[in-house]
């Protein structure tokens, strides 16, 4: 009896539906992979996350062949929930596509439209007033009237949903028109941090607060300064790393590991590092 498995050969040849071929046999529940078969929405979502990461990490290393590669892997994520929820009889991929082009088309009046649009910065503006109009539509009916931080992701990094909600709060005029009021703010919470931390009974809890709110008014002083919160963190993590190597490297050269180097020691190379890396 003949074999009902696909053959790479018995695949469409157009990429695109390829690979929707593909994932469909994956997720085939007499023919397929067990793995691919067992997964959720909830379970894939991590990777989807993760190989949104891989993208930006290729494109901070500006190596194309790794974000062809990775940009591959992120589409298939995508294929991947278009094809659970086409199992659940939800949406299709076509759907997917289809919603995402209309709605660049509406957010692009000016583009499909007759709008006129003077720069960059007027686009912005009117970006995200279409935006605030979805989202306004979207809560139609609802007994909760639309607030200026609907719809920001809540499984967003927190860094990176800080600077969105702050944004959001900025557009509404909750924002300080100088820089000086945020540093005084960072201070502030540094003070009260450490207040807790010099507690007699310390409160962890308390302290995590504290600390949560002087992360909070540091991403406030980062969109104030114009620098992305997250890029900036990334390269001091590059540069950390890049330090901390040197020093391995050269106390392996003594035949020893920093577990075995003193602080003040290790400070001293750490300093050695700093002026070469």
């Amino acid at each position: 009896m003949a074999s009902d498995r696909p053959t790479a050969n018995a695949l469409p040849k157009e990429p695109l539906n390829r690979l929707l071929a593909v994932m469909a046999w994956l997720r085939d529940r007499q023919h397929g992979c067990p793995w691919d078969i067992d997964q959720t929405f909830r379970t894939i979502a991590p990777y989807t996350i993760e190989e949104a990461y891989e993208v930006a990490d290729a494109i901070e290393r500006n190596d194309m062949a790794a974000l062809k590669e990775e940009l591959g892997d992120l589409l298939l994520q995508v294929v991947y929930h278009a094809q659970m929820a086409s199992e659940a009889r939800a949406f299709s991929f076509n759907d997917v596509a289809a919603t995402i082009a209309d709605k660049m088309i509406d957010r692009h009046p000016h583009v499909f439209g007759d709008l006129k649009i003077a720069d960059a910065d007027a686009q912005t503006v009117s970006w995200e007033a279409r935006k605030a109009a979805e989202r306004a539509k979207k809560n139609n009916g609802s007994a909760e009237p639309a607030g200026a931080l609907d719809g920001v992701a809540r499984a967003l990094p927190a860094l990176l949903r800080a600077e969105k909600i702050q944004k959001r709060a900025a557009r509404v005029g909750f924002d300080w028109k100088s820089i000086g009021p945020v540093i005084a703010k960072i201070e502030e919470e540094l003070g009260e941090l450490g207040r807790e931390l010099a507690a007699d009974q310390k409160d962890q809890a308390r302290v995590a607060d504290e600390l949560g709110d002087v992360l909070f008014a540091v991403a406030n002083l980062a969109r104030h300064c114009q620098v992305d919160p997250e890029a900036a963190l990334r390269s001091t993590n590059d540069k950390f790393e890049r330090r901390f190597r040197y020093l391995e490297q050269r106390l392996a050269e003594q035949g020893r590991k920093p577990a075995d180097a003193a602080l003040d020691e290790m400070e001293a190379l750490w300093q050695e590092a700093k002026g070469k890396t």
